[in-house]
């Protein structure tokens, strides 16, 4: 455990630095070490692994990371505010913690991931920013990544979007169909708004991204495109939500498009699964 058993307590570091939560960074903090250490144990086993942390804020989640076995975790935070308590963890853990003063968004973080072989990103994101980060590391251009695995945590709301499927329509979107193209998605559990400083007004989940090194095959710009056309007019059948993707595809037929991939021009968009969407993207013409 190297010096971790020695550091003071989490709310004890966050009074002496005068780090409290701001909103508009999507800050909220977990004091409970239990409920990190859980956290950090539904990444699996972290011996040799190589952990990338997104928002550590003060080092809660950090140190359950490290106690739980990470054999480096690399920290990325952009409130400055919260370095000098990440720098006392790196210190009770030689070499073991780096830390990165910076925007997650802002990194190619595929390319950080390379340099450290076997990879998984761990992290209680913040609200503001969680959605966009997911759907940048899913559409990497290089696939398979480096990074084996996301175990992430969101609200509730967008939890449940990650992991729906067409029987789930009200939460079934976008999002949906790129997180079940390149990934196999669950939930694990809940976190209540009490364990959290301040309290969100809302519960959040953990949630489980296992990548998939070989989704089934299509161009990401080209499903991008169909699931952006068919969800933006959700109610409308297919054959008319998709009609607008000709002025980016040259002689795109919307019916013949369909059929070909198996699907009823009369479906609506939330009543295709993430292998329809696929089936679909395949048939769009070359752009100019």
């Amino acid at each position: 455990m190297n010096g971790l058993d020695q550091l003071p307590p989490l709310r004890d570091v966050v009074a002496r630095f005068e780090i409290a939560p701001k909103k508009s960074l999507g800050q909220n903090f977990l004091f409970d070490l239990n409920l990190t250490r859980k956290i950090a144990r539904a990444a699996g086993p972290l011996e040799g692994l190589t952990v990338i942390e997104v928002g550590p804020g003060p080092g809660g989640l950090t140190r359950a990371l490290l106690m739980e076995g990470a054999a480096k975790v690399i920290a990325i935070e952009p409130d400055t505010r919260c370095l000098a308590a990440l720098a006392e963890i790196a210190t009770a853990c030689p070499g073991q913690l780096e830390i990165i003063a910076g925007d997650a968004l802002a990194l190619d973080m595929m390319a950080l991931a390379s340099q450290h072989g076997a990879t998984a990103i761990v992290a209680n994101l913040p609200y503001n920013v969680g959605t966009a980060l997911l759907v940048k590391w899913l559409e990497a251009d290089h696939w398979p990544p480096p990074i084996q695995r996301l175990v992430l945590m969101f609200q509730r709301e967008v939890a449940e979007r990650i992991v729906a499927t067409p029987q789930q329509r009200a939460d079934y979107g976008r999002l949906s169909v790129l997180c079940g193209w390149r990934s196999h998605a669950r939930i694990l559990f809940d976190v209540p708004a009490s364990a959290f400083t301040p309290p969100p007004k809302i519960t959040s989940s953990v949630v489980e991204l296992v990548l998939n090194p070989q989704p089934l095959p299509c161009q990401l710009e080209d499903l991008v495109a169909v699931t952006k056309a068919a969800f933006a007019q959700r109610r409308k059948m297919l054959r008319q939500s998709l009609k607008g993707l000709g002025a980016a595809y040259p002689g795109f037929n919307p019916q013949s498009a369909l059929e070909n991939a198996g699907i009823l021009p009369s479906q609506r968009a939330e009543e295709v699964p993430v292998e329809g969407f696929v089936q679909l993207a395949r048939q769009l013409p070359g752009r100019d």
